[in-house]
Protein backbone atom coordinates (compact mmCIF):
# COMPACT_ATOMS: atom_id res chain seq x y z
CA UNK A 1 0.00 0.00 0.00
CA UNK A 2 1.22 3.43 -1.03
CA UNK A 3 1.63 5.97 1.85
CA UNK A 4 -0.84 9.13 1.90
CA UNK A 5 1.57 12.09 1.45
CA UNK A 6 0.87 14.67 4.05
CA UNK A 7 -0.59 17.40 3.40
CA UNK A 8 1.78 20.38 3.86
CA UNK A 9 0.30 23.34 5.62
CA UNK A 10 0.48 27.03 3.60
CA UNK A 11 -0.74 29.54 5.94
CA UNK A 12 -1.32 31.95 3.41
CA UNK A 13 -3.76 29.79 1.83
CA UNK A 14 -5.61 28.20 5.24
CA UNK A 15 -5.93 32.35 5.83
CA UNK A 16 -7.16 33.42 1.76
CA UNK A 17 -10.15 30.52 2.88
CA UNK A 18 -13.42 30.45 4.50
CA UNK A 19 -13.38 26.73 6.22
CA UNK A 20 -12.47 25.83 9.67
CA UNK A 21 -14.26 28.44 11.83
CA UNK A 22 -13.03 31.36 9.21
CA UNK A 23 -15.20 33.95 7.53
CA UNK A 24 -13.85 36.29 4.87
CA UNK A 25 -15.45 39.79 4.15
CA UNK A 26 -15.40 42.81 2.03
CA UNK A 27 -14.86 46.06 3.95
CA UNK A 28 -15.31 49.49 1.83
CA UNK A 29 -13.01 52.65 2.44
CA UNK A 30 -14.38 53.99 5.99
CA UNK A 31 -16.20 51.08 7.14
CA UNK A 32 -15.52 49.89 10.90
CA UNK A 33 -14.38 46.34 11.25
CA UNK A 34 -15.10 46.63 15.14
CA UNK A 35 -15.45 49.38 17.21
CA UNK A 36 -13.38 50.25 21.02
CA UNK A 37 -15.84 48.78 23.74
CA UNK A 38 -16.76 45.91 21.61
CA UNK A 39 -16.35 42.13 22.77
CA UNK A 40 -13.11 40.90 21.34
CA UNK A 41 -14.06 37.17 20.38
CA UNK A 42 -11.51 37.08 16.80
CA UNK A 43 -8.37 37.56 15.07
CA UNK A 44 -8.28 39.53 11.81
CA UNK A 45 -6.35 39.27 8.70
CA UNK A 46 -5.82 41.39 6.25
CA UNK A 47 -5.62 40.15 2.79
CA UNK A 48 -5.77 43.50 0.32
CA UNK A 49 -6.58 46.94 1.66
CA UNK A 50 -5.34 49.08 4.41
CA UNK A 51 -7.13 48.98 8.15
CA UNK A 52 -6.84 52.42 10.21
CA UNK A 53 -6.70 51.55 14.68
CA UNK A 54 -7.69 54.76 16.26
CA UNK A 55 -8.18 55.01 20.32
CA UNK A 56 -10.42 57.76 21.96
CA UNK A 57 -9.60 59.11 25.36
CA UNK A 58 -12.53 60.12 27.64
CA UNK A 59 -12.56 63.44 26.81
CA UNK A 60 -12.97 62.07 23.35
CA UNK A 61 -9.80 62.99 21.62
CA UNK A 62 -9.07 60.70 18.74
CA UNK A 63 -5.76 59.13 18.26
CA UNK A 64 -4.39 57.06 15.46
CA UNK A 65 -2.08 54.05 16.82
CA UNK A 66 -1.66 52.55 13.72
CA UNK A 67 -2.35 51.96 10.38
CA UNK A 68 -2.05 47.99 8.87
CA UNK A 69 -1.45 47.08 5.24
CA UNK A 70 -1.83 43.08 3.25
CA UNK A 71 -0.49 40.26 5.33
CA UNK A 72 -0.54 41.66 8.76
CA UNK A 73 -2.94 40.58 11.78
CA UNK A 74 -5.19 42.70 14.21
CA UNK A 75 -7.38 42.40 16.95
CA UNK A 76 -4.67 40.31 18.81
CA UNK A 77 -5.50 41.54 22.26
CA UNK A 78 -8.30 39.19 22.47
CA UNK A 79 -5.57 36.26 23.01
CA UNK A 80 -4.10 38.14 25.48
CA UNK A 81 -7.29 38.30 27.75
CA UNK A 82 -8.84 41.01 26.47
CA UNK A 83 -12.53 40.49 26.65
CA UNK A 84 -13.05 44.06 25.15
CA UNK A 85 -11.33 46.17 21.88
CA UNK A 86 -9.13 48.53 23.37
CA UNK A 87 -9.12 50.13 19.57
CA UNK A 88 -11.62 50.95 17.02
CA UNK A 89 -10.33 49.04 13.40
CA UNK A 90 -11.13 51.19 10.12
CA UNK A 91 -10.87 50.33 6.72
CA UNK A 92 -8.71 53.16 4.74
CA UNK A 93 -9.61 51.95 1.56
CA UNK A 94 -11.77 48.73 -0.05
CA UNK A 95 -10.63 45.55 1.79
CA UNK A 96 -10.49 41.71 2.11
CA UNK A 97 -10.50 40.61 5.80
CA UNK A 98 -10.43 37.23 7.15
CA UNK A 99 -11.48 36.93 10.69
CA UNK A 100 -10.59 34.07 13.00
CA UNK A 101 -12.51 32.81 15.97
CA UNK A 102 -10.14 32.88 19.03
CA UNK A 103 -11.16 29.26 19.57
CA UNK A 104 -9.96 28.78 15.96
CA UNK A 105 -7.11 30.68 16.14
CA UNK A 106 -5.92 28.85 19.61
CA UNK A 107 -6.17 25.47 17.55
CA UNK A 108 -4.55 26.66 14.85
CA UNK A 109 -1.39 27.88 16.63
CA UNK A 110 -0.81 24.89 18.58
CA UNK A 111 -1.50 22.43 15.55
CA UNK A 112 0.25 24.04 12.58
CA UNK A 113 4.11 25.22 13.66
CA UNK A 114 3.87 27.70 10.08
CA UNK A 115 1.16 29.29 11.34
CA UNK A 116 2.27 30.02 15.10
CA UNK A 117 5.71 31.19 13.05
CA UNK A 118 4.01 33.78 10.70
CA UNK A 119 1.82 34.92 13.46
CA UNK A 120 4.74 35.61 16.04
CA UNK A 121 6.41 37.13 13.28
CA UNK A 122 3.81 39.74 12.74
CA UNK A 123 3.48 40.44 16.70
CA UNK A 124 7.02 40.79 17.02
CA UNK A 125 7.29 43.32 13.85
CA UNK A 126 4.35 45.56 15.70
CA UNK A 127 6.15 45.30 18.78
CA UNK A 128 9.41 46.64 17.08
CA UNK A 129 7.26 49.23 15.02
CA UNK A 130 5.52 50.20 18.67
CA UNK A 131 8.68 50.82 20.36
CA UNK A 132 10.17 53.21 17.24
CA UNK A 133 6.84 55.01 17.30
CA UNK A 134 8.07 55.41 21.01
CA UNK A 135 11.59 56.94 20.59
CA UNK A 136 10.38 59.08 17.76
CA UNK A 137 7.42 60.50 19.99
CA UNK A 138 9.58 61.33 22.75
CA UNK A 139 12.82 63.09 20.49
CA UNK A 140 11.86 63.53 17.21
CA UNK A 141 10.11 67.22 16.18
CA UNK A 142 7.13 66.56 14.65
CA UNK A 143 8.76 67.75 11.08
CA UNK A 144 10.58 64.01 11.26
CA UNK A 145 7.60 62.55 12.44
CA UNK A 146 5.57 63.39 10.09
CA UNK A 147 8.60 62.60 7.19
CA UNK A 148 9.20 59.04 9.13
CA UNK A 149 5.54 58.51 8.62
CA UNK A 150 5.34 59.56 5.21
CA UNK A 151 8.00 56.83 4.73
CA UNK A 152 6.55 54.04 6.03
CA UNK A 153 3.15 54.42 4.39
CA UNK A 154 4.89 53.92 1.04
CA UNK A 155 6.55 50.84 2.05
CA UNK A 156 10.39 52.71 2.38
CA UNK A 157 12.61 49.88 3.50
CA UNK A 158 9.96 46.75 2.23
CA UNK A 159 11.27 47.77 -1.68
CA UNK A 160 13.61 48.68 -3.71
CA UNK A 161 12.49 52.15 -4.11
CA UNK A 162 9.45 54.03 -2.45
CA UNK A 163 6.03 54.15 -4.12
CA UNK A 164 3.14 56.15 -4.16
CA UNK A 165 0.91 56.01 -1.06
CA UNK A 166 -2.08 54.42 -1.80
CA UNK A 167 -5.26 55.73 -0.31
CA UNK A 168 -5.73 59.15 0.59
CA UNK A 169 -4.74 59.87 4.47
CA UNK A 170 -6.30 63.44 5.46
CA UNK A 171 -4.12 65.81 6.86
CA UNK A 172 -6.09 65.43 9.77
CA UNK A 173 -4.96 61.60 10.24
CA UNK A 174 -1.70 62.69 9.81
CA UNK A 175 -1.52 65.04 12.69
CA UNK A 176 -3.01 62.48 14.92
CA UNK A 177 -0.90 59.86 13.87
CA UNK A 178 2.01 62.34 14.88
CA UNK A 179 0.54 64.30 17.70
CA UNK A 180 0.38 67.19 16.26
CA UNK A 181 -1.85 69.98 14.63
CA UNK A 182 -3.53 69.73 11.18
CA UNK A 183 -2.25 73.28 10.48
CA UNK A 184 1.70 71.91 10.98
CA UNK A 185 1.25 68.87 8.46
CA UNK A 186 0.12 71.87 5.90
CA UNK A 187 3.02 73.80 6.64
CA UNK A 188 5.47 70.37 6.52
CA UNK A 189 3.68 68.87 3.40
CA UNK A 190 3.88 72.31 1.57
CA UNK A 191 7.79 72.73 2.11
CA UNK A 192 8.29 69.10 1.12
CA UNK A 193 7.18 69.59 -1.67
CA UNK A 194 8.96 73.07 -2.92
CA UNK A 195 11.59 70.80 -1.75
CA UNK A 196 11.26 68.44 -4.11
CA UNK A 197 11.06 65.33 -1.55
CA UNK A 198 7.06 65.01 -2.22
CA UNK A 199 5.06 65.12 -5.36
CA UNK A 200 0.88 65.19 -5.74
CA UNK A 201 0.37 63.97 -9.15
CA UNK A 202 -3.33 62.58 -8.69
CA UNK A 203 -1.46 60.65 -5.33
CA UNK A 204 0.63 61.24 -2.92
CA UNK A 205 4.30 59.88 -3.96
CA UNK A 206 7.08 60.04 -1.84
CA UNK A 207 10.68 60.62 -3.24
CA UNK A 208 13.64 58.90 -1.63
CA UNK A 209 15.47 62.29 -0.75
CA UNK A 210 13.07 62.80 2.14
CA UNK A 211 14.96 60.66 4.49
CA UNK A 212 16.78 63.37 4.73
CA UNK A 213 14.39 64.80 6.59
CA UNK A 214 14.59 61.79 8.82
CA UNK A 215 18.69 61.29 9.01
CA UNK A 216 20.20 64.94 8.60
CA UNK A 217 19.57 68.09 10.29
CA UNK A 218 19.86 70.05 6.45
CA UNK A 219 20.56 73.82 6.13
CA UNK A 220 17.23 74.15 4.28
CA UNK A 221 15.02 72.12 6.49
CA UNK A 222 16.81 73.87 10.02
CA UNK A 223 16.11 77.75 8.62
CA UNK A 224 12.24 76.68 8.66
CA UNK A 225 12.32 75.79 12.03
CA UNK A 226 11.56 79.19 13.48
CA UNK A 227 7.90 78.87 11.80
CA UNK A 228 7.42 75.74 13.52
CA UNK A 229 6.35 77.16 16.86
CA UNK A 230 6.34 74.27 20.06
CA UNK A 231 6.86 70.86 19.56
Amino acid sequence: MKKSKKVIFDPKIFLAKVGDGKTIAKYQKDQIVFSQGDVGDAVFYIQKGKIKLTVISERGKEAVVGILGPDHFFGEGCMNGHPLRVTTATAIDQSLITRIPKAAMLSTLHDEPRFSELFVADLLSRNSRIEEDLIDQLFNSSEKRLARVLLLLANFGQEATVEPIVGKFSQETLAEMIGTTRSRVSFFMNKFRKLGYIEYNGKLEIRNSLLNVVLYDKPEIRKHDASEGPR
